[in-house]
């Protein structure tokens, strides 16, 4: 199921009522999985970003004062900490006035303009926030890369808790329904539609389809990681598709046309006559489809087999063409030892 992205609970992978033992064990495990060091290329790039959350996430909640506070306010808990100093600092009108009385106000209704009241058992709507995005695992087989796929997918993401309105308070006290944290968990279900000629391991994003935004906010996008499963026929090989293809040795010598595999009907295919073991033959535009709009390539890769049993004719045959005298295919490699030992 799908999660919020950016949730310090989330990027540890750990529960919101998880002990300081647990937050401890969670970080260093997930620091060595992350660790930029352990990694190469773009996803040494990637994993900077991950540990950089990592250790961000880690400050706050090994913190007991700032678990609190982002608990209570959420990400913005820095901002709120400072209109609540800001706003005692004020006395107990909350007004303040500048050098030149250019300002003067209640820092409550401040408050509750930015914050919607959370933490103070307000109830003022507060103003707009954009929804967090989502992301979510996805597997899919290579027949369904090649044209593309309708999947519905389950996500969990955290809504304002409907008890006290994203408060966290009813009548000053901690809501009982959210356990005073002023969200709550729900669960839907979309159908999304995957293009085709996705890559394995990458990241597919969906518009508007993450978390709703809050006071007409909007919405955050849904991120698919997609995971193509391994097939034991077709090998995918960035856009284009490699099968192996058995042949017997006189379809091999003499040439031959088979049928192959393909992702979508079987073709026949001509074998070459003198075809080597693990030659390849290519057959264009059998792949899966580029964001250009073209079409990769299949190849075929040949593999002689032997058969298991022969027959009384196909070894009288075998013995017939073990009579006539061709050239040692081991000469070769025979010399070349011959050469390194001396």
């Amino acid at each position: 199921m799908a999660t919020a992205q950016r949730g310090y609970y989330d990027i540890l992978g750990i529960a919101r009522n998880a002990s300081a033992d647990d937050i401890k064990k969670a970080f260093r495990r997930r620091a060595r999985e992350f660790h930029p060091d352990l990694h190469t290329g773009a996803k040494k790039t990637e994993m900077e970003k991950k540990f950089k959350e990592l250790n961000e996430a880690h400050e706050v909640l090994s913190d007991p004062d700032k678990r609190k506070k982002y608990d209570q306010y959420g990400q913005n808990w820095e901002q709120a900490e400072a209109y609540e100093k800001a706003r005692q600092q004020a006395g107990p009108r909350g007004g303040h006035a500048g050098a030149g009385g250019g300002f003067s106000g209640d820092f409550g209704d401040i408050f509750d303009t930015f914050f919607g009241g959370r933490g103070r058992g307000g109830g003022s709507p507060g103003f707009a926030v954009d929804g967090e995005d989502l992301e979510t695992d996805v597997e899919l087989t290579i027949r369904e890369v090649l044209n593309g796929v309708s999947r519905r997918i389950d996500l969990t993401e955290r809504i304002p808790c409907k008890a006290c309105g994203g408060s966290a308070i009813v009548r000053g006290r901690p809501c009982v329904v959210c356990g005073g944290s002023g969200t709550q968990t729900e669960k839907r279900t979309i159908e999304v539609r995957i293009p085709a000629g996705v890559q394995n391991d990458t990241r597919v994003r969906l518009a508007g389809k993450g978390q709703p935004g809050i006071n007409g906010g909007k919405p955050g996008d849904l991120y698919l990681r997609v995971h193509i499963q391994p097939n034991g026929i077709f090998r995918q090989k960035g856009f284009d598709v490699q099968v192996t293809l058995p042949v017997w040795p006189w379809e091999a010598a003499l040439g031959a046309e088979v049928m192959a595999p393909t992702l979508a009907e079987p073709v026949k295919v001509k074998i070459p006559p003198g075809s080597k073991a693990d030659s390849k033959l290519r057959l264009k535009g059998k792949g899966l489809p580029t964001a250009s709009g073209d079409q990769g390539d299949l190849f075929l890769k040949l593999k002689i087999v032997m058969p298991t049993a022969l027959s009384d004719e196909e070894r009288a045959l075998y013995e017939q063409l073990g009579r006539v005298r061709h050239s040692d295919p081991r000469a070769e490699i025979i010399a070349a030892s011959r050469r390194s030992s001396s």
